[in-house]
């Protein structure tokens, strides 16, 4: 990446940035604040996260600028209250990089990325602890995250710290016990419970997908989008208007759409 190649358009998009602020600029960007924008970024992160998925450059190239500009904005923001610009947030994040990795900048030496990581999980704890944070290795983990993508990071740092299964045979297991104990709140009739126990059921999948490699959040993605996709062909074969169409009717429609896109599988109201 050629730093200096990068200045002028950033130089741009401050400018840019500071004009849609200015008392005679836009004004939805003028009524802007540090918590209205939160909600943005987040949306904007995850459109990029769907960019990127997709493997289109373009398009990742251009959700990437829109969380440029939340970060952009919501540091502008921050500079006229005083608080900080994006030099600083910029500034922070390099010095944050050196701190947590020092086989790169320091005399420290790794074997392999898992070393690399536990390096800066202690260092990252470390810090926590000079600040008077609680220094769990779970504290990192944002509330602010996808339930699914949060349950399986939480699993993924609690078993770098040793607490977990030693093969997915006992996540595996864990699944089946879990599904049982849905079968008795279920027959409980305690809704409480039953939601409870569907809960425990998500998080076991999501430590069962980690010992099995897989991300349970692009996964699902995957699925939904894939559901999304037949249950559309299924729409369109019946004019959109689904109403009055037997179980039977659309459930043929459906193995139908299936059928079109082997060999590509998948699920639906017969199963996969």
């Amino acid at each position: 990446m050629d730093a200096d190649a990068s200045l002028p358009p950033l130089r741009e998009l401050l400018a840019t940035v500071a004009r849609l602020r200015a008392p005679d600029g836009c004004p939805w960007d003028r009524a802007q604040t540090l918590a209205s924008l939160a909600p943005h970024l987040l949306e904007e992160a995850f459109e990029a996260a769907e960019a990127l998925a997709t493997g289109d450059p373009e398009a990742a190239r251009a959700e990437l600028g829109d969380v440029l500009v939340n970060v952009v904005l919501l540091s502008q923001i921050a500079a006229e209250a005083g608080q900080f610009d994006l030099g600083a947030v910029a500034g922070v994040a390099a010095q944050k990089l050196v701190r947590r990795h020092p086989h790169v900048f320091g005399e420290q030496k790794v074997d392999g990325q898992e070393a690399a990581y536990r390096n800066w999980e202690r260092q990252k704890q470390a810090e926590l602890r000079a600040a008077g944070t609680p220094a769990s290795v779970l504290a990192g983990v944002p509330q602010a995250l996808p339930a699914l993508l949060r349950a399986f990071r939480i699993g993924e740092k609690a078993a770098r710290a040793g607490f977990d299964w030693p093969d997915r045979h006992g996540p595996r297991q864990k699944v089946d016990e879990e599904l049982a104990e849905l079968d008795q709140a279920v027959a409980s009739g305690v809704g409480a419970a039953v939601a409870e126990e569907i809960g425990d059921i998500l998080f076991s999948v999501c430590n069962l997908a980690r010992h099995l490699g897989v991300n349970p959040e692009s996964a699902l993605a995957a699925t939904t989008r894939k559901f999304q996709r037949r249950f559309q062909c299924v729409e369109q074969g019946f004019g959109y208007d689904l109403r009055g169409q037997s179980l039977e009717a659309m459930d043929a429609a459906w193995r139908q759409a299936k059928a079109a896109e082997r060999p590509a599988g998948g699920g639906g109201p017969s199963g996969s």
